[in-house]
């Protein structure tokens, strides 16, 4: 890319839910920022979720937050961060669709487990496409896990990293494994407290309880599974077991039980908590 800047000025955000809104939210401290939803429904919903977390990040510009239903739109980008569902599909089959769009853009995933390697491969533009690992609540987390596949170019490290500075976060460069650093080291932990309910018939109070009282942890391991998501965290369990084939990383039999019974956390009402 000859002659572009060592930061982003032109990002977008390819998705209109939690990360993809809280993201757009914090960019828009340093830049203008497009957000890409899928449906006219989808757009008004995401543009009203990220201007109401812009007002939440200091020197944030809410009204810097435009959203497209139009690919093509974004064909000016520089940067463009994919933060759609975590399946493996949906994530390349969207990094193909804005990488032929905008041609001179670096494309970043937000996946937290998936393989960068197959990501970028197919997508198309392996070259262009490097891990960006945001979490959740966006706004009020400060880290952001960085990762370049042996495929991508080695110009993208300086830009990403300044951009991650400039929109108020602290990035740290990790290795291509998946789960990055947190979410390997995280989920053994939280399964674990899964694990130990089912063997002891413990409620998830007393647990969390334990480890907010006694460890000082600003949240317990349930409370903070329904905050990720039952979905998200068997998903990520999964991938994670895929790739080490140790026990610790296999999601617990009562977690996979909350997803099949759609009790998924937080975003819907009922976990192992009830938020109704």
């Amino acid at each position: 890319m000859a002659g572009a800047p060592t930061y982003y000025e032109r990002p977008a955000i390819a998705g209109s839910g939690t990360i993809a809104t809280g993201l757009a939210a914090c960019a828009s401290v340093a830049s203008r920022v497009l957000l890409l939803a899928r449906s006219d429904a989808s757009a008004w919903r995401a543009e009203e979720q990220a201007q109401k977390l812009a007002a939440k990040v200091e020197s944030a510009e809410g009204g810097g937050i435009k959203v497209t239903t139009d690919a093509s739109d974004l064909a000016d980008c520089d940067l463009i961060v994919e933060a759609v569902v975590e399946e493996l599909g949906p994530k390349a089959e969207m990094l193909r669709a804005v990488g032929d769009a905008a041609s001179d853009a670096d494309l970043a995933t937000t996946t937290s487990s998936l393989s960068l390697d197959e990501i970028g491969a197919q997508s198309g533009h392996a070259e262009r496409v490097f891990g960006l690992h945001p979490f959740n609540p966006v706004v009020k987390m400060d880290l952001i896990e960085l990762c370049l596949p042996d495929a991508a170019n080695d110009e993208i490290r300086p830009r990403a990293s300044a951009w991650c500075e400039a929109i108020g976060k602290t990035v740290v460069e990790v290795p291509n494994e998946p789960g990055f650093v947190v979410n390997r080291l995280l989920f053994p932990y939280l399964f674990d407290a899964v694990r130990l309910m089912e063997q002891t018939g413990m409620g998830a109070e007393d647990v969390d309880r334990c480890m907010t009282l006694g460890a000082n942890y600003p949240m317990g391991p349930l409370a903070l599974l329904d905050l990720i998501g039952a979905d998200v965290a068997v998903a990520i369990g999964e991938a994670l077991y895929a790739d080490s084939g140790e026990e610790h990383h296999r999601p617990p039999g009562r977690l996979i039980a909350l997803v099949d019974a759609g009790k998924l956390g937080r975003k819907a009402g009922a976990g192992f908590y009830d938020y109704d």
